[in-house]
């Protein structure tokens, strides 16, 4: 279709089929754009009959059709939006660029690269290979602002010579509805024809533009099958692939707006098509403001679209020309005036004309406009606003940008920017470190790995105004907030700063972690933990150098968390043995610690281990700790102390402890304290084998031949013990009272005779009474002194006498220690 101009193009993103009527040397032909599941696709239609001859879609925008008058298309993108495009070029090439205007200027080269994809700031370009050998080129600008509004150009190949390129204008305009976004639109004079609706057909068709209920917003209401009414036609073809085709000749902005055409009554109609219509200025300027600097010469750069043809007629271009005053309502050409005369120049060619001003005045600062002047009535356009130029001395930027060439680049660009257009033949200064370079050129390039202080540019013959110099980052500090001591739990902001031109970016990192924690110039903890106490550090880069700063220490402070209560040693604890009870818990600020025993009021130390060096068994029992700090305090839980140990000195009893009959029974019982719990053996002095094994040993039926003297033993697996006590049975009378069960001196053979006549004589004289009660240990000792304690074996003695009625009694008494009483075991 390169022969053939497109009377008509729109992708404003509608749920409604979009026309494009093509008129040439093949015929008519509809392209039909539907928007279907977020792709814009495309139905070519042909001839008479309209029959399909092509249907595609795809993802983004095709931009490769033909404008009117051989012109680039216009985008119109909502303020805020983000505008991608793509182009499919029949040649391939390694470089791909994107820039504004014609790329004849450093600054408006946006991407440069080698690469498939690059991105620089709010602009990205992307490169994919597509069918037939062709490539596809896709360009996105996000974030639309009405700066960008203007011409562009992408392509393969060189920018300043490209092997294949496209061309296309953008402005930047809120007129356009919100839920439009991106709308492709048409200028002044132009004119659009679409189909109408199909589905129901009718004898009276119509045209108008919404709201049809206004008046005079009906164009056309009629039965017949063509119909013209000014600008506005309707022509029905029976048989044709759409029979109903409305048109709108002669373009102007206040045609902007929603169309409706279809069969029945425009107010209530039995089918119609929508179509949105965006019309646009005819003259468009590249940008609205214009720097320069006295004494240097300005372009202003202007773009207009006109029809080639309209009724019929062929467009001729009467008039083009540049002016800032208008003189009995008409414009006053910038060559008639006195203030330019000499220094004005128009180059025209194709659709574009500039206006070239030399040897700039401040009294030059004004607005520009650019009007053309065509044969058609009316024809008279002009682009609203214009063109403001101000003259300024120089005002220069350095501007700092990585190269994109490849990911991998140490290259930096910079750019001796000013917002004031320079002639072509400027030369540039730079100075770096204070040296002045060699290179003469508006842009420079440095090796990352080198080392910048600072550097800056100037115009050459304008060396008065030099730009702010730019520089690496200096030693970033880092600031943390709070000051003051940190608190787990709390929110904690770290800040990096440092001095730098361009400003810096920054990197957070932490101590032995290998990846970045954060790529800005503050790092948060909402609610800081104690894992993330440690050195942290940040790194600031412009793209001139990096410098990273000093490790800053994040110490969080916390209250203990709950107590372990270790025991050392781990295994059983035996009495005598050295016991260490630790008590630990993980604090900032160290904890303190205190332990205690349960069921004992006071503690019973203030470290953090409590130490037994000979632990006993009244040390058992349950142990805690608490540890605390400034922050709070926690409470372990009990650990259980156990103290085994060997079976103490058992004592022996004797039941029924009154008057002992003959025939009776007597039960003798051993007791001991150890642990774990003692077993016991009962055994008869002079015999080898004992009598038995229990605590208790009892002779059910008593009688002479059981008279001796007994003992027992008790025994753990830490080691045994003898009682000293034995019980001695002797012939007596045929009533026996036991002894008592304490320690007594046993009586010798010679003082038998006097305790035998005392106690006779008592009994004469207290018979009655002696036979009632049992001795005891006093009534026994009355005449004796008290037995001192030591470890023998003790006994008691029960005598029988055949000439007396009552027993005789004696006290245990004392006999010498048998080897061996006491067994221990280790």
């Amino acid at each position: 279709m390169p022969q053939e101009k497109a009377n008509f193009f729109s992708s404003s993103l509608k749920t409604a089929p979009l026309w494009i009527v093509f008129k040439g040397v093949a015929g008519t032909r509809l392209l039909q754009i539907h928007i279907i599941n977020q792709q814009l696709c495309f139905i070519e239609m042909r001839g008479t009959a309209m029959s399909l001859i092509a249907a595609t879609c795809a993802l983004l925008v095709l931009l490769s059709l033909t404008g009117t008058a051989g012109s680039a298309s216009i985008w119109v993108v909502r303020e805020g939006e983000d505008l991608s495009l793509y182009n499919l070029f029949t040649v391939s090439g390694n470089t791909k660029f994107f820039c504004k205007e014609k790329c004849e200027r450093a600054e408006n080269i946006l991407i440069k690269t080698d690469e498939t994809t690059a991105q620089s700031g709010r602009f990205s370009i992307k490169y994919k290979d597509a069918a037939s050998g062709r490539g596809r080129l896709t360009f996105t600008i996000t974030n639309m602002r009405k700066s960008d509004s203007g011409m562009y150009r992408f392509g393969l190949g060189k920018s300043s010579a490209p092997d294949s390129y496209s061309d296309f204008e953008v402005r930047v305009s809120n007129e356009i509805a919100k839920n439009s976004r991106v709308s492709r639109a048409q200028s002044e004079g132009e004119e659009i024809s679409f189909p109408c609706a199909t589905a129901v057909q009718a004898q009276r068709k119509f045209l108008c533009k919404n709201p049809c209920e206004k008046e005079g917003n009906i164009f056309i209401d009629t039965t017949n099958d063509k119909v013209q009414n000014g600008r506005y036609s309707i022509e029905y073809t029976k048989g044709s692939g759409f029979e109903l085709l409305a048109t709108i000749r002669h373009l102007t902005k206040s045609d902007t707006g929603q169309y409706r055409c279809g069969y029945g009554d425009p107010l209530s109609p039995d089918s119609y098509h929508t179509e949105i219509i965006l019309v646009v200025d005819v003259v468009t300027y590249s940008s609205t403001q214009v720097c320069a600097f006295k004494g240097s010469t300005a372009e202003i750069h202007s773009t207009f679209r006109y029809l080639s043809t309209i009724n019929d007629i062929n467009t001729r271009i009467q008039k083009m020309f540049w002016f800032t005053t208008v003189k009995d309502n008409e414009p006053v050409d910038l060559k008639t005036d006195p203030e330019y005369s000499g220094r004005v120049q128009y180059q025209c060619e194709n659709n574009d004309c500039t206006l070239r001003i030399s040897d700039l005045r401040e009294s030059d600062s004004a607005e520009y406009k650019f009007m053309l002047i065509t044969n058609d009535p009316g024809g008279k356009y002009t682009g609203s606003p214009g063109v403001t130029l101000t003259v300024t001395d120089p005002q220069l930027q350095v501007h700092v940008r990585r190269s994109t060439v490849n990911s991998y680049s140490n290259w930096t660009e910079l750019t001796c920017h000013n917002n004031c257009q320079l002639p072509d033949q400027s030369s540039y200064i730079w100075y770096k470190n204070g040296h002045k370079l060699s290179s003469e050129k508006q842009y420079l390039q440095l090796n990352t790995s080198d080392t910048v202080d600072s550097l800056y540019c100037a115009v050459k013959g304008y060396e008065t105004f030099p730009s702010p110099t730019v520089y690496a980052p200096k030693l970033p500090s880092v600031s943390v907030s709070p000051s003051a001591e940190i608190v787990e739990g709390s929110s904690v902001t770290l800040t990096c700063s440092s001095d730098a031109n361009p400003a810096a970016s920054y990197t957070w990192y932490k101590e032995d972690v290998i990846n970045p924690l954060r790529y800005r110039k503050q790092h948060f903890f909402r609610s800081i933990r104690p894992s993330q106490s440690g050195k942290y550090y940040c790194t600031a880069d412009n793209g001139l150098g990096q410098k990273r700063s000093e490790s800053r220490n994040i110490d969080v402070k916390y209250a203990p968390k709950l107590p372990s209560v270790s025991v050392s040693p781990s295994a059983e604890i035996a009495e005598g043995s050295s016991v260490t009870l630790t008590c630990s818990s993980d604090a900032n600020p160290a904890a303190s610690y205190t332990w205690y025993k349960e069921d004992v009021i006071n503690p019973l130390s203030y470290q953090n281990q409590h130490v037994f060096s000979s632990i006993l068994p009244s040390d058992s029992g349950k142990y805690y700790c608490t540890a605390d700090n400034d922050l709070g305090q926690k409470r372990s839980e009990s650990r259980n102390i156990d103290v085994k140990y060997a079976p103490k000195l058992p004592s022996v009893s004797v039941s029924p402890s009154a008057e002992i009959v003959e025939g009776s029974s007597v039960t003798l019982t051993c007791s001991s304290d150890a642990n774990p719990a003692a077993n016991y053996t009962w055994y008869k002095e002079d015999e080898n084998l004992p009598k038995a094994f229990g605590q208790n040993f009892t002779v059910t039926k008593f009688r002479p031949e059981h008279s001796g003297r007994y003992y027992c033993e008790a025994q753990n697996k830490l080691g045994r013990h003898n009682s000293t006590l034995q019980q001695t049975i002797v012939p007596g009378a045929k009533k026996i009272k036991a002894a008592g069960v304490t320690a007594a001196v046993l009586l010798s053979v010679t003082s038998l005779p006097v305790f035998l006549w005392i106690r006779k004589k008592r009994n004469s004289k207290e018979s009655s009474k002696t036979e009632g009660r049992a001795d005891n240990k006093e009534q026994c000792l009355s005449d004796q002194e008290e037995p001192q304690e030591q470890d023998d074996l003790q006994y008691a003695s029960i005598h029988f006498s055949k000439n007396q009625a009552d027993p005789l009694y004696s006290n245990s008494s004392s006999a010498p220690q048998t080897p061996g009483g006491t067994e221990s075991y280790t």
